[in-house]
């Protein structure tokens, strides 16, 4: 019988956490991630509900840290939903039973890596990666933005941190573009 383990977006048995000189890059397995779309005119409802929940739903190009649930803003009536892993690894059926039939809920959880950024100052280094002005943005931003041809959200949540969510089939890929444009600034 086979025996089967579980491995990280990079292909390992625990998270990999790689520093170059300022920067640290932390591969994040313990978020469980589900998208939430409100269904077609219960917007108002799910406001409600969520609010109900405590699970935050941010306005445009916005991040919300909460507990349990943080979100962040996708698009029209629609969030990435994040909580811990630990206690949230059935997150879909957490919220389907929050939020009812005001939402559509899918999971997400490994479909996307989560790479956790920290420096000093990420500007110089996420300059060379996309077209987000990180400096001029506030500590909750987020947005979809584009590193290495890769579609990936990006989370401001400090001038010296920040949240990165790519593709689960390109987590090899986004993270040498990381260390490749860090080589560059330290």
């Amino acid at each position: 019988m086979a025996s089967l383990q579980p491995l990280t977006a990079l292909g390992r048995r625990e998270a990999t956490t790689v520093t170059h000189g300022p920067l640290t890059i932390s591969e994040r397995t313990d978020v469980a991630l589900a998208s939430v779309a409100a269904r077609n005119g219960r917007a108002a409802d799910l406001a409600k509900a969520a609010q109900k929940a405590d699970v935050p739903l941010p306005g445009p190009a916005s991040h919300q840290q909460g507990t349990p649930y943080s979100a962040f803003w996708t698009a029209p009536e629609m969030w990435f939903v994040e909580a811990p892993y630990a206690s949230h690894e059935l997150i879909v059926d957490l919220l389907k039973s929050a939020l009812a039939d005001t939402a559509s809920i899918t999971e997400q959880t490994d479909a996307w890596v989560a790479f956790d950024l920290s420096a000093h100052d990420l500007t110089r280094l996420l300059e060379r990666l996309c077209n987000v002005d990180f400096a001029a943005r506030p500590t909750g931003y987020a947005t979809r933005t584009v590193m290495e041809h890769l579609g990936v959200y990006l989370i401001k949540h400090g001038p010296g941190a920040a949240r990165l969510y790519g593709p689960r089939s390109s987590a090899e890929s986004l993270l040498h573009a990381i260390e490749t444009a860090a080589h560059s600034v330290w």
